[in-house]
């Protein structure tokens, strides 16, 4: 059992209602949430009796850190996927690398430290028309990552693999988590699917799996409070079509020929709404899926939720307005129905069964 934890990245989401969770845990001594910034004043309430430490991990001093609280078990959940919050790009990429480095050299070189969990992405898989209709974690991409956080997640494994080889006795457990979705929290792609029209790739329709967010906490809790050494892929059962998303919010897809898909996600980063980088734009022409046969059979958790219930408790956990909305579709069945009853009279039982099977589509889409 965990006596002294460290969450790494615990001004985020998903890092401080961790350690929240685990400040409910009486079996845990003591909990530090470490982070450059403080958490929001609205996230406070969440921490519990975390003990909050302004540190960066890309700074040695880290391991003073670690070594005076005489921490036994470390939680790497700083890696972002969101340049914003960092920064920009290239900050990004050094608190993704080059702090998951001086992190790990500190565990290396700590007395205390028993225990190591680092969320990581299936993004580490990339995404090619070659991929596999499942990915395993025993598999390697088809196509590398070339740039951004899915690159940095690769490099990160690349580093855990080199501390696993020097520190055996240390129990490793590594996570790479589906896109996360959720009624709280914010992520490229829960931005994504906000927009009033939701820009596509022409001639794609990806598989999506999802995690909520709830599951990925409490993956996290499980490995930081017991040994379940190893690598999981962390994913909901089930996948959702990027188009059946799409209709289930409500939103109108634009198809955008693929020549247009790189001008398109550059003019949806400037305009702050939505980062969305290269790589995953590609996600959203190939999709990904992944097994988590592991994740139920050895690591021994089970998702409470689907893909698709996760992704009906993020449209209606938060404010997302209908670009379609109901007056909207009955005013075009009843003109619908009086098009094809003026155009067909021979035939009404025709137009019954037209304005039937639009109900019928629409009950499936909002079911």
């Amino acid at each position: 059992m965990s006596r002294v934890v460290m969450v790494t990245g615990v001004s985020r989401h998903l890092a401080c209602r961790l350690a929240g969770r685990l400040s409910a845990d009486p079996a845990i001594d003591r909990i530090l949430g470490v982070d450059t910034v403080p958490p929001a004043r609205a996230d406070l309430d969440l921490l519990g009796r975390t003990e909050f430490v302004r540190a960066d991990i890309r700074n040695p001093l880290i391991s003073r850190v670690i070594s005076q609280a005489e921490v036994d078990t470390v939680v790497h959940a700083s890696v972002t996927a969101t340049p914003h919050s960092a920064g920009g790009r290239a900050p990004m990429k050094e608190l993704n690398v080059i702090g998951t480095m001086q992190l790990l050299a500190a565990c290396q070189h700590s007395d205390t430290v028993q225990r190591l969990v680092v969320k990581s992405t299936t993004a580490v898989y990339g995404t090619s028309p070659r991929d596999p209709a499942i990915f395993t974690e025993d598999m390697e991409a088809r196509a590398l990552p070339r740039s951004g956080y899915a690159k940095d997640a690769v490099e990160v494994e690349g580093y855990l693999r080199g501390f696993t080889r020097r520190r055996p006795d240390v129990n490793v457990t590594l996570l790479r988590f589906a896109n996360f979705v959720g009624p709280f929290i914010d992520t490229p792609l829960t931005r994504y699917f906000q927009l009033p029209v939701v820009p596509t790739a022409f001639g794609f329709d990806p598989r999506l799996q999802l995690l909520h967010e709830n599951d990925a906490i409490e993956v996290l809790r499980l490995a930081s409070t017991s040994d379940r050494p190893g690598t999981f892929n962390v994913a909901a059962d089930g996948v959702l079509l990027l188009s059946q998303a799409i209709r289930r919010a409500g939103k109108i897809a634009v198809p955008v020929p693929a020549p247009a898909v790189s001008f398109v996600g550059r003019a949806v980063r400037r305009s702050g709404i939505v980062d969305f980088s290269p790589e995953q734009m590609q996600f959203l022409n190939f999709g990904r899926v992944v097994s988590n046969d592991r994740l139920k059979d050895v690591f021994g958790y089970s998702p409470q939720f689907s893909t698709t219930q996760a992704f009906e408790s993020f449209l209606t956990g938060r404010p997302i307005t209908p670009v379609l909305s109901e007056s909207v579709l009955d005013a075009g069945e009843a003109v619908l129905a009086r098009l094809l009853r003026t155009t067909a009279p021979p035939h009404p039982s025709r137009t019954t069964a037209s304005v039937s099977s639009i109900r019928s589509s629409r009950r499936l889409r909002h079911g």
